[in-house]
């Protein structure tokens, strides 16, 4: 037996990488008026864009219930040597809660670490990628644990959201910073401060946007690994990893799609990168 690695679906893991890597993504809950879906199970990504453009009633989220996690963790008691739960940032959701929550409800020898990364998407992805590569490797779980810690340490994000529409229907961003660029027409530029969403400028233009992504990353140096998240804007996504591939390792770079969990705020057209150092 060895390390079973879990998330949410805030991390945007592809069915497929997390079946290649061995993780566990338990998804959150997207609503839209009194319809209830599991990210990424019961809506894809494609689905929920269209849904989002074309529902008169705007979608919310909610994370996973403590329940959703302890059917989880039940699940690999007897096929783990331990589980490491690695989740959303906890001061932009309550998911890490939830998982503490059922870590503390089972009862049982398996030991089980629920880590807040600080992150979402991207970031948390990186994360979450480096703890399953390093259980195939066979590492055990107070070395995995430590060396997750670190790596949150050595983690950035930086991106765009091409509208403010959908921001300013989930508070995570000053309103009077929303106005401005709304009415501007100026793409918003985030980034992450210590678990945080911190707004990290603006860009008259997305290809403007995009040129102040590509400064970020190429300010960076030592990058181990980079992941491209989007949102339904596949060639611009394609665009930044060629403009990004001039300074770093191409084979280091992978695009991934923004899905439903975080794609409520961001809408179309959110560009963003995560680099691990």
């Amino acid at each position: 037996m060895s390390i079973k690695i879990i998330t949410d679906s805030t991390s945007d893991i592809s069915s497929e990488l997390a079946e290649s890597l061995g993780i566990t993504v338990v998804p959150v809950y997207v609503r839209f008026g009194d319809k209830v879906y599991r990210d990424g199970i019961d809506l894809t990504n494609e689905q929920f864009y269209r849904m989002l453009e074309s529902s008169p009633v705007h979608p919310a989220t909610s994370q996973p219930a403590p329940e959703d996690f302890a059917k989880v963790f039940g699940q690999y008691a007897n096929k783990a040597d331990g589980i490491i739960s690695i989740h959303i940032s906890s001061r932009i959701s309550g998911t890490y809660n939830s998982a503490l929550l059922a870590k503390n409800k089972i009862n049982g020898n398996l030991p089980i670490e629920v880590i807040d990364s600080k992150f979402n998407s991207g970031g948390l992805a990186l994360i979450v990628m480096e703890a399953a590569r390093m259980a195939k490797a066979g590492l055990g779980m107070n070395e995995i644990t430590e060396k997750i810690k670190e790596t949150i340490e050595h983690i950035k994000m930086f991106g765009m959201f091409d509208t403010v529409k959908y921001l300013t229907f989930s508070g995570r961003v000053k309103r009077m910073v929303l106005s401005a660029a709304s009415i501007l027409n100026i793409r918003l530029l985030l980034t992450f401060n210590n678990g945080d969403i911190a707004r990290a400028g603006m860009a008259r233009t997305f290809d403007k946007g995009m040129g102040k992504i590509v400064h970020f990353v190429k300010n960076n140096s030592g990058i181990k690994e980079l992941l491209i998240v989007h949102s339904e804007v596949p060639d611009k996504a394609n665009q930044l990893k060629e403009q990004i591939s001039e300074f770093v390792d191409s084979g280091k770079v992978m695009i991934l799609k923004l899905g439903a969990g975080l794609g409520v705020h961001g809408g179309p057209g959110v560009l963003l990168v995560a680099i691990r150092q």
